[in-house]
């Protein structure tokens, strides 16, 4: 089971909004140096909704090969389309993915009968460990409880990232599963009690700017150390907002590029991080000993 601390990671791009490899290489091995558990690759704050298939295919096996087996990479590979998350999923593991991340459809709104029979597809076409993503505040589709459990039936789904932030859901979809099934948050600011009431791991959007910390709290949290990972958290929970401030990943992306590890670069409809905002997102990086 992969567990900790699990960054989703941003994909950088140059100015002209072209895929910066060589930044790419430098985040990888920055993340590794860091202790950050695990990789997502072109996730939601990877920018998978802008970039085509060829591109998207092509930064997953770039992780793959910078990382070169030293930490899981988790391949981001949902779409709206069944046969579309199925041809992303059998590509990933082409190029070595250890396991892919699928976002339920969004935008079309299926049932939960609709739900289970799309997971279910892409498990049998491809037999790879696949990760569900439930996040409804993007998708407008909520994945129940329920729904979890009966695809937590089928060998090779294998965990959830559940980004409700609702914290009651960690015992519900606990009890629906059963302890071999990892479930991670996708809510930063509610990661650290997400972990402590059973959760394995965090996939985070934080962990890009502020790795270590990041990584140290979750797995605290994880080993129940309440008091260590509220003590880490309380410098974290400014990063937790603030990265927020505008649509992810405009924030993160512009911290990152703070940091000296990427250029300016990000892709229409979303644009460069508003100056408004610049003061709260540094401040919040300091608190974190981010810069």
């Amino acid at each position: 089971m992969i567990q900790g601390s699990i960054v989703a990671l941003v994909t950088p791009m140059k100015e002209d909004g072209a895929v910066d490899k060589d930044s790419l290489k430098k985040l990888v091995e920055f993340h590794i140096e860091q202790g950050t558990d695990s990789l997502v690759a072109v996730g939601t704050t990877g920018e998978s909704a802008t970039l085509d298939e060829e591109e998207h295919c092509d930064v997953i096996k770039a992780v793959v090969d910078f990382v070169a087996g030293r930490i899981p990479v988790i391949a981001g590979t949902g779409a709206n389309s069944t046969t579309e998350a199925i041809e992303l999923t059998a590509r990933a593991k082409e190029v070595g993915a250890d396991a892919c991340l699928l976002v339920t459809p969004y935008y079309n709104k299926p049932t939960q009968e609709g739900l289970y029979l799309h997971f279910k597809a892409v498990a049998e076409a491809v037999d790879i460990p696949q990760i569900l993503y439930n996040v409804p505040g993007r998708t407008a589709c909520d994945m129940l409880p329920e729904t979890i459990g009966r695809l937590a039936r089928i060998g090779n789904i294998v965990g959830v990232k559940e980004a409700t932030g609702d914290l009651q859901r960690v015992k519900q979809i606990r009890e629906l599963t059963g302890d071999d099934f990892a479930l991670y948050t996708g809510d930063d600011a509610t990661s650290r009690e997400f972990c402590l009431l059973g959760g394995n791991g965090s996939i985070t959007v934080t962990g890009n700017v502020a790795p270590k910390l990041v990584h140290e709290m979750i797995s605290a949290a994880i080993n129940g150390d309440r008091e260590i990972a509220e003590a880490i958290d309380k410098k974290l929970a400014a990063l937790h907002k603030t990265l927020f401030i505008q649509s992810n990943p405009i924030p993160v992306k512009w911290a990152v590029a703070e940091m000296g590890l990427m250029a300016k670069g990000i892709r229409l409809p979303l644009t460069w991080l508003t100056e408004d905002c610049y003061d709260a997102v540094r401040d919040a990086m300091r608190q974190a000993g981010a810069i």
